[in-house]
């Protein structure tokens, strides 16, 4: 029996609370995730897990495997990422979860250089704006944008988004062009929300060095970044976003951005993944990478 991995295995299991959904993210059939912690216990002479049909839960000396498990792995993840050939040509799997508009504007226009610069590393990408559960999802690491509230997760700075207020230049033509803050009474927006943000009919603003929300009403609201884009193009209202999601359509004339001396602080953009994981050499790598990336938006 291969100890390290059913070490592996045992801890995924316990942090998908699953034996299906540890297989998944193993990339394993369910039967061999279940073999194996079958074989670990019976090499243990001892129950590490109290199954049912609908529940797992670790045994008094589960827990205390558990703990070891996850020192031994970290500590041979953290040897093997100081050797200098590793750090070199990092490799392996790593499951990244960002949010759509970053993957679209940043991170896939790019990846055949990510493919060049690290050949041996299997990527994949997860998008939506939701807050994924790293540990019970198998995911390695997350890009998320603007403050973090999550202490059990390390976070690594990106780098930063610069948010403007733009509009399609019909809807401009309709309503006319705000100079100041007063002037979105007469305006509508297209509202944003997600399952972290619920108050999208709010507009942010600097104004003489203090941060100002508005409400601006709306006869709409979405859940995803192209389309958010895709009805501000149609002149439904005011949308406020990251300027490099729509830097073409300000490029060509399609959207026109206004209030430009009123922009929101820049928003930071961070790397985050379980406090007890180690920075892989893939994962440092794809920060590594992705702060190039963000570096040269500014």
């Amino acid at each position: 029996m291969d100890r390290v991995q059913a070490m592996q295995v045992f801890l995924r299991v316990v942090e998908s609370r699953s034996f299906v959904r540890a297989a998944e993210t193993l990339g394993l059939p369910a039967s061999s995730v279940t073999g194996i912690i079958k074989r670990l216990e019976k090499h243990l002479q001892i129950r590490l897990l109290n199954r049912s049909t609908r529940n797992l839960s670790l045994t008094p000396e589960g827990e205390r495997y558990l703990d070891r498990c996850r020192e031994i792995l970290d500590l041979i993840d953290y040897t093997e990422s100081s050797l200098h050939g590793s750090a070199e040509r990092p490799q392996g799997r790593l499951r990244v979860d960002m949010p759509g508009g970053i993957a679209h504007a940043l991170i896939l226009p790019q990846l055949d250089n990510f493919r060049r610069r690290y050949p041996d590393i299997y990527l994949m990408i997860g998008i939506n704006d939701r807050q994924v559960d790293l540990i019970q999802e198998g995911v390695d690491c997350v890009i998320r944008t603007g403050s973090l509230h999550n202490s059990t997760l390390v976070a690594r700075r990106l780098g930063k988004l610069r948010w403007i207020t733009c509009a399609a230049p019909s809807y401009l033509d309709e309503k006319g062009i705000p100079k100041v803050l007063e002037d979105l009474q007469l305006h509508r927006a297209v509202h944003y929300f997600s399952s972290t943000t619920r108050r999208g009919s709010e507009l942010h603003f600097a104004e003489d060095g203090d941060s100002v929300t508005v409400t601006v009403p709306g006869t709409v609201a979405v859940n995803e970044t192209g389309l958010y884009i895709k009805l501000g193009l149609q002149g439904r209202g005011l949308m406020q976003l990251a300027e490099i999601l729509v830097a073409d359509q300000l490029r060509t004339g399609e959207l026109v951005e206004v209030l430009s001396d009123r922009r929101p602080a820049p928003v930071p953009v961070s790397l985050l993944y379980p406090h007890h994981r180690f920075l892989s050499p893939a994962m440092r790598a794809f920060a590594d990478w992705t702060a190039e990336l963000f570096s040269n938006v500014g």
